[in-house]
């Protein structure tokens, strides 16, 4: 696919640009607004072509934990007959709490972890079906009270019956910019790791204790323009860090849902990568 289509569709789902301005713009690229409502499909998230997740060695569960304001939902999912566990918190994308998401929390369960995702739009009532309104609502989220509901979650996992205290986090998008938050903020975080996320203010970054690992996609202008400060302070601060740049590929290569951002062989390399840093850091 042409990808001034993609990179539109990028600044569609991360910018104030409604619905109706998006489909004006991919019309003038594919030369008519016929043509654009065929394309349309293939950018959207189809959730029922995401990867089957066997989940019968696991126990999932829909819970809620005490929020900075209200209770946060979340679902969490562990393997059976074991424990204690290392624990992630897994942060969606600013979709919300989506299928995709949730598969993603039973792949790091069955990796052998106590996986938490946890639903940043409870404060909302919880996620919406519709990606527009989620959208919309992510950016009505109060940045500070969000992230408490995160570190509240964090410290829900390292009290848990089931963990053995240690514990890490990876978001991705909106999600992956949380993840390096969390880095900052939490000094008992052991392991962040950010796929295409906005970067830590560089001012913040000698606050982090955390390993980090950071996945990012070539194509991906918007994100990467972050990249060199991000890094220069990383060094500067020793801390411990991994940076991958998945030459060729965009935007959300990891999610399966995304037809024409998927990238398989990027996903698993960058999934391989991220479950050995967490068998490292949380057994």
């Amino acid at each position: 696919m042409d990808q001034r289509i993609i990179n539109l569709y990028d600044e569609y789902t991360h910018s104030g640009i409604s619905r109706k301005d998006f489909i004006k713009k991919l019309a003038i690229l594919t030369g008519s607004t016929a043509v654009a409502l065929t394309v349309l499909p293939l950018l959207e998230n189809n959730y029922a072509s995401a990867a089957e997740i066997d989940d019968q060695d696991l126990i999932v569960e829909n819970i809620t934990y005490a929020g900075q304001e209200g209770e946060m939902k979340a679902v969490l999912a562990k393997p059976k007959g074991k424990t204690p566990l290392g624990a992630v918190l897994v942060i969606h994308e600013n979709r919300g709490l989506n299928p995709h998401t949730v598969a993603v929390t039973k792949r790091v369960a069955s990796a052998g972890f106590l996986a938490l995702g946890v639903d940043a739009l409870s404060p909302f009532g919880g996620t919406p079906q519709d990606e527009d309104k989620a959208r919309e609502l992510i950016g009505q989220l109060d940045p500070e009270k969000n992230l408490q509901n995160y570190l509240k979650g964090l410290e829900y996992l390292r009290k848990h019956k089931d963990g053995n205290g240690k514990v890490g986090c990876v978001g991705f998008c909106w999600g992956g910019g949380m993840s390096n938050k969390l880095a900052v903020n939490d000094p008992n975080l052991l392991a962040a790791v950010a796929y295409y996320g906005a970067q830590a203010k560089t001012e913040e970054v000698s606050k982090i204790k955390a390993t980090v690992l950071l996945h990012y996609a070539g194509l991906d202008e918007r994100i990467n323009a972050g990249i060199p400060a991000y890094e220069a302070a990383l060094k500067l601060h020793h801390i411990p860090y991994q940076l991958y740049i998945y030459e060729g590929v965009n935007h959300a290569f990891n999610n399966d849902t995304a037809p024409t951002r998927y990238n398989e062989a990027a996903a698993k390399l960058a999934w391989g990568r991220t479950i050995d840093l967490f068998k490292s850091k949380l057994s």
